[in-house]
């Protein structure tokens, strides 16, 4: 048992993902903080002075100043402003990754087509296109 899981630990995928799982999980404070220090406050000066992570709705019908003295009074509440934060965090890692993908996608096409311009015809294949080629060209004649 002790064999298998290190095999299993060991595998390429299984450490390529969990570097991806690490990386991920920092990347995502980096958003954190790109969404709350830097793009939330020029959205809040635009939209006069409203802080996302304070909008929210008590469910005990009382009015509470800020979140966190709602939290404090230990009052039920719908927070639909971090809701906000949190879709615009998902959509900058979306668009990042969309990006990364891209980028990536695009070296490897350019991998493969440098690849397959460098190595020619195997034999068999060049043998089959130059008998093609005479069989079209006896057609032709008749």
């Amino acid at each position: 048992m002790v064999k298998e899981f290190k095999e299993f630990a060991l595998r390429g995928n299984v450490v390529d993902m969990a570097v991806g799982i690490i990386i991920g999980a920092a990347f995502s404070t980096i958003v954190k903080s790109l969404v709350d220090d830097v793009i939330m406050p020029p959205i809040g000066v635009v939209t006069g002075g409203v802080d996302f992570s304070d909008l929210f709705i008590a469910l005990d019908g009382e009015s509470y100043q800020s979140l966190a003295v709602a939290r404090e009074a230990g009052a039920p509440t719908i927070n639909y402003g971090l809701f906000i934060n949190s879709v615009i965090s998902f959509a900058i890692v979306a668009f990042v990754l969309f990006l990364l993908i891209k980028g990536m996608n695009h070296l490897r096409r350019k991998q493969e087509d440098e690849s397959n311009q460098d190595v020619p015809a195997p034999k068999d294949i060049q043998l089959l296109e130059e008998i093609r080629d005479a069989l079209v060209e006896a057609n032709q004649r008749k």
